[in-house]
């Protein structure tokens, strides 16, 4: 075969692997931002379908984020590329800081935290026993509360973020094709 190992992994090592990838974590999110930022199109369009990412991915509706950010994307005329890659913020490693952050935020703006808030293991319960109307009042209202500050604040700083990257990049894009053009339109005529 054409990419296979000259001497196996180990079980060892495929889980060491698994847990903590050879090149690191940062490759990947490497590999995602530049992969929206080279996109053809406008810096606007790649800055709003990133924020509408970054929206999706800062509310709590699990397995709809993408759903969420291709719609948020589409009403707001953004790239629909950059909102799915976009979601990769909310991974398995930031969803319970997304969800703690909802939360106490949601509690705060309520003013929910007179009752007490609640502790995993009462949330594990009463999801235990589906009793969803129990866990309406103490749980899920204060998260919707929490989704509206927090995926705004999420959307405009993704946003500027994004903006200015893919302007950068685009510039400098154009002026290295530009001087591409000129060095190619040069060589022929000092030949002569």
């Amino acid at each position: 075969m054409l990419f296979r190992r000259k001497r196996p992994a180990t079980r060892l090592g495929r889980i060491r692997e698994f847990l903590w990838p050879r090149k690191g974590f940062s490759r990947g999110l490497r590999y995602l931002s530049m992969r929206v930022i080279r996109l053809s199109s406008s810096p606007h369009s790649i800055a709003v379908g990133v924020a509408a990412g970054a929206a999706a991915s800062a509310t709590p509706f699990i397995g709809f984020h993408i759903l969420i950010a291709l719609a948020l994307a589409y009403a707001f005329s953004g790239n629909l590329l950059a909102a799915g890659l976009s979601t990769a913020l909310a991974n398995p490693v930031t969803i319970p800081v997304i969800f703690a952050a909802v939360y106490e935020v949601g509690t705060a703006l309520s003013g929910a935290g007179g009752h007490g808030a609640l502790s995993g293991r009462d949330i594990l319960h009463m999801l235990g026993e589906l009793d969803l109307s129990h866990l309406w009042g103490p749980v899920l209202k204060p998260m919707l509360i929490g989704t509206v500050p927090l995926a705004a604040a999420s959307a405009l700083i993704f946003y500027v973020a994004a903006f200015h990257a893919a302007s950068l990049y685009q510039a400098r894009r154009r002026s290295r094709r530009s001087r591409h053009v000129q060095a190619s339109t040069a060589g022929p005529a000092d030949a002569t």
